[in-house]
Order: C-alpha cells, then structure tokens, then sequence
C-alpha cells in the first residue's frame, strides 16, 4: 500500500478503536493486534502488518495496556441518586442526630505474592519457587466520617457474619453516640444473623443498604 494510504482512514479507524470490538461486530471485548488487522481489512479493504498497525495507534495517541472490567448490570440512575440524594441524606441525618458516621469495609492481603514478566532465555520459561500454601491476612475496618477516628481488627479465616458482628460489638462498646452505618451487599452483612444483631441493637445502631457499586457505596468503603 502507498506510504500515504492510511492518512483517510486515520479518524474513522481511531472512532472505531474506541467504540470497542463489540460494537464494530467482533465477539471479544479487548482489541489485539490480528483483530485489528481483520477490522481495517473488513472496513476499509487494506491490508496492514500488525506492526505496522501497532504503530499507527501509537501515532493516534493509543497504547496496549491491561483492561479493566465493569459491570454491566449498573443502573447509572440508581448510582447518581446515590451521590446527589443518598450520601447527603446520611450526612443531614448523622449531624441531627448527633450520630457518627461509621464508614467501612473489609480487606484481603495475599501473601503468596504475585508473578510479572522477566528476563529469561528463550525458549525456556522461568519458575519461581513457592511454598504451595495461599495464606492471606484480612481486616475488617471503619472510619468516621466528621472525626477520621478509625477502628479496625485482625481476622484470621475467612470473613463471615459471626466475625463482622464481633468486630460491630467491639465499635459499639467504645463509644457513647448513636451510629449511623451504611453497608454493601456483601453476604455477610445482609444474612439473617446479621439481621437479628442489628435488631438488637436499632437503640444504637442505624444501618442503610446501599445500592450495589453506587458512588455512595464506594464513599462509604464498599
């Protein structure tokens, strides 16, 4: 093809990179570099090297990089409710009351490490030695939102509606003032255990069920 040949197709390509292969009627999701070969012969009827290719999305301010996934089941309505009704209803309500907010999560850390690409000869696949045993340390923690004051606790095993509930006792001892505690869906924060502890507890303790991956949900630590 002429040195000059892909200077008309440069916009409409670079409109299609960033509509996605799903769009433009692939089955994949993530572009590389034989589909986008296919893509340009399929529209356009030219045949470019992968390099070359390559190159050209470089030229239009594109890189090959890792993705990341979303969800698709998002109500975008639900999640903007969240951040311009919810999360400010919670703070009207926690200042009224005299409340602390109470935002928090859980956290995992695996400490069997990770794997990255390295120098080796080719041909001959490094290994790296491991002891076999997927150990991890988790956290349950929570930070109030006026003060930052913080509590947090160590949990060895997993993460159940027993082991929440005893940390909940542990923050409910060490303060005198209401709580106002919103949560996400995790499991063991919405099983029937967790229910009847937060039944005991409605002179103390108020919970909101926050609407799955809503901005108020993440503000709140889920």
């Amino acid at each position: 093809m002429r040195p000059n040949g892909p200077r008309r197709h440069k916009q409409p390509w670079a409109t299609l990179i960033d509509e996605g292969p799903l769009k433009a009627g692939f089955r994949g999701a993530c572009w590389h570099s034989p589909l986008i070969q296919q893509l340009m012969y399929d529209r356009f009827g030219v045949f470019y090297h992968v390099c070359y290719s390559a190159q050209l999305l470089k030229n239009l301010g594109f890189s090959y990089h890792k993705a990341a996934f979303v969800s698709d089941h998002l109500d975008e309505g639900k999640r903007q409710a969240g951040c311009t009704t919810t999360w400010p209803q919670l703070l009207c309500l926690a200042k009224e009351r005299q409340a602390l907010l109470l935002c928090g999560d859980d956290a995992a850390f695996p400490q069997w490490g990770t794997l990255s690409y390295t120098w080796a000869r080719r041909g001959h696949q490094p290994l790296v030695t491991t002891s076999g045993k997927r150990q991890g340390d988790k956290v349950f923690g929570v930070i109030e939102s006026f003060t930052g004051r913080f509590w947090s606790q160590g949990q060895e095993g997993r993460l159940t509606s027993e082991t929440s509930m005893a940390f909940l006792t542990r923050v409910v001892a060490q303060v005198t003032q209401p709580i106002i505690l919103p949560q996400d869906g995790a499991k063991y924060h919405t099983s029937v255990a967790m229910q009847r502890f937060f039944a005991l507890h409605t002179a103390r303790l108020t919970v909101f069920q926050l609407p799955s991956d809503s901005p108020a949900e993440r503000l709140a630590g889920g």
